[in-house]
């Protein structure tokens, strides 16, 4: 599986059989759309569906699916900007060829017991750490990150020139002193082939592909 990062949240993973992207609100942050009709779509927080890309299906919301032998689990979480009592994000656990990939939007850095054993293991996680009050922060994707234990964790939301952000982010370079993960992988393209993975938590850096 290649996976392929292209600014703000989004992410694009593809096999041989199925591409499934992930937030691709792309066409409202200055850019085009890179969806295609056959692919899988998810979204961590619910959409207009007028202005969601057209693709072969889309979830915006909890529940489980199957779809492309692709599983998808979304999970309701309180969203950054959220009132404690809220859930309006989710969280994704996805199984893709047998690997377990962990979908974090803009969430709040609490993560309860419950929704820890929904996602399981995982072996990549994409995460945003842009924060100014819009998303999760260095300190508060950190925490998140501990508490789930990924093999492999790809940082998104930050600083871009290719982006505008309504809200503005975090650099790279500012939030990866906080994370203290080093030395980070700085890749293309990450591509898993088989389940050699190392011990511990490991930080790539997806180039933008845009």
């Amino acid at each position: 599986m290649d996976i392929k990062f292209y600014g703000a949240n989004t992410v694009r993973l593809q096999t041989k059989k199925v591409g499934v992207t992930v937030d691709d609100k792309l066409a409202a942050l200055g850019q085009k759309s890179i969806t295609k009709e056959n692919d899988l779509s998810i979204y961590t927080s619910r959409q207009d569906e007028t202005k969601i890309p057209k693709s072969v299906f889309y979830v915006d919301r909890p529940g489980e699916y199957e779809v492309l032998n692709v599983s998808i689990k979304g999970i309701a979480a309180q969203a950054h900007i959220d009132e404690p009592d809220k859930k309006n994000a989710v969280i994704y656990r996805l199984v893709i060829d047998d690997y377990k990939i962990g979908v974090v939007g803009h969430i709040y850095s609490e993560i309860s017991d419950e929704q820890l054993e929904s996602l399981g293991m995982i072996d990549v996680l994409l995460i945003p750490v842009g924060g100014n009050g819009f998303t999760l922060d260095g300190l508060g994707a950190l925490k998140v990150i501990k508490k789930i234990g990924p093999s492999i964790v790809i940082p998104t939301h930050y600083k871009d020139s290719k982006i505008k952000y309504e809200v503005p982010q975090d650099s790279l370079e500012e939030v990866r002193k906080v994370l203290s993960m080093e030395p980070a992988e700085q890749l293309d393209v990450l591509t898993l082939k088989g389940r050699e993975f190392t011990d511990g938590t490991k930080l790539v850096i997806l180039k933008n592909s845009l």
